[in-house]
């Protein structure tokens, strides 16, 4: 008789425990100057503008990046892969800890985590497909998401009281030993393979890299997914940049901004543990992704309409944990519809397509303010119709016969 059971190890969440620290610290060393701007502004002695490039710089070098990244995790396995990241983390954050004022400095070190980022975050649904039976897929999937939110939700919240306690400089600093400390801790405990795969060999088999690129763009379920990730992960990267800027003319204060901007990580936070272990305990996908992007845009409606600020946190905490929790959901439903594509291809496409929009949303909703008040309703308007337009999409998404093939 065909064996239909598998077997896992229990060392597949110390190696999503090793993987999800290094997203932690890459993700903390991007967001670290959004959160003291003014005064990183003023350390460096260069305007906001500047600033504001340290971060960019990020959706900018992965653009290029992506692809070549997928190529190596497809090519030679995630450890190599998400080890090149790491080490690229960790070298660069001490660099940048150590560049002093020199803004030049710091910014060719901020590239160079930049240039980390994709070999890391790509790595996500590959880990979850190395380790993971199909089952608890999006569940891996959603702790390595997490962490990406994790990491931005420390940078955000603890940056401003390194800054008081230690300055900018050690600040830096101390950032940039912990990255290279877990960079070791990564290398310590990760490992590629478990001793027996935990599924089917037919499971098992993969395209090779451009083949594979090839393939999920000949499937109409996954170029749908791209477009909805364009537009998901757009509004996402342009609502946090500005949303300083989007409540502040409804006059809300700088801090009741920052707790906007935080509430919102922290729902995504909570929708990332609680979505994906709901779609692998019912194995649906489709439904899940749909429910997420409706969430999403009632709460994007909030932010953009709210006017008193109990509603505007609890729109933004909605917007997060609906918004957030479709991304892991997302990745891995891409991996399934796109099969036998590798994960690392379609990991990186979906990704592309949230770099690419974030720049140009951010750079539309900077673009179309009032020149008044500054106000970003009309921007926000145009955002809630293209969530819209991506729920209407996710109507016409099926589910993966991968993962029906599972069901008992």
């Amino acid at each position: 008789m065909q064996q239909t059971t598998y077997k896992v190890y229990r060392y597949r969440w110390i190696v999503l425990l090793a993987f999800m620290l290094v997203v932690i610290m890459n993700q903390l060393l991007w967001i670290t100057y959004a959160p003291i701007t003014s005064s990183a502004a003023g350390y460096y002695q260069v305007s906001d503008l500047s600033i504001g490039l340290l971060s960019m710089c990020f959706m900018i070098v992965y653009i290029i990046i992506s692809l070549p990244a997928s190529w190596v995790i497809d090519t030679y396995g995630m450890k190599t892969s998400v080890g090149i990241g790491a080490v690229l983390t960790g070298v660069f954050g001490l660099l940048r800890g150590m560049a002093g004022s020199n803004y030049t400095l710091a910014l060719l070190a901020q590239i160079g985590i930049a240039i980390g980022q994709p070999f890391i975050l790509n790595s996500i649904t590959k880990i979850a497909a190395r380790w993971f039976p199909i089952h608890e897929r999006a569940t891996a999937s959603g702790l390595g998401t997490l962490a990406m939110y994790a990491g931005i939700f420390l940078g955000i919240s603890l940056t401003p009281y390194m800054t008081i306690a230690f300055g900018i400089g050690k600040m830096l600093f101390i950032y940039g030993i912990i990255s290279a400390f877990l960079a070791l801790v990564f290398f310590a405990l990760a490992k590629e393979n478990p001793p027996t795969p935990p599924c089917s060999p037919e499971q098992e088999e993969r395209s090779l890299v451009f083949e594979g690129l090839k393939q999920a763009l000949n499937k109409k379920q996954f170029i749908i997914l791209m477009i909805i990730f364009f537009i998901g992960l757009g509004v996402f990267n342009a609502v946090t940049t500005w949303i300083e800027n989007i409540v502040e003319p409804r006059g809300f204060s700088i801090t009741q901004a920052g707790m906007t901007g935080g509430l919102m990580i922290v729902g995504g936070i909570a929708g990332a543990l609680v979505i994906p272990a709901l779609s692998d305990r019912y194995r649906r996908r489709v439904p899940f992704i749909f429910l997420s992007l409706a969430g999403a845009t009632l709460g994007l409606a909030g932010v953009t309409f709210a006017t008193t600020y109990s509603l505007l946190l609890a729109s933004a905490f909605a917007m997060g944990f609906f918004l957030l929790s479709a991304g892991p959901i997302g990745f891995q439903y891409g991996a399934e519809v796109a099969y036998p594509a590798p994960e690392g291809t379609t990991n990186g496409l979906l990704l592309l397509m949230g770099q690419v929009s974030g720049i140009a949303f951010i750079i539309g909703m900077d673009s179309f303010k009032s020149d008044v008040t500054g106000s970003m309703t009309v921007p926000l308007i145009v955002l809630c119709c293209l969530m819209v337009l991506s729920l209407l999409l996710s109507a016409f998404l099926k589910e993966s016969a991968l993962l029906e093939g599972k069901k008992q």
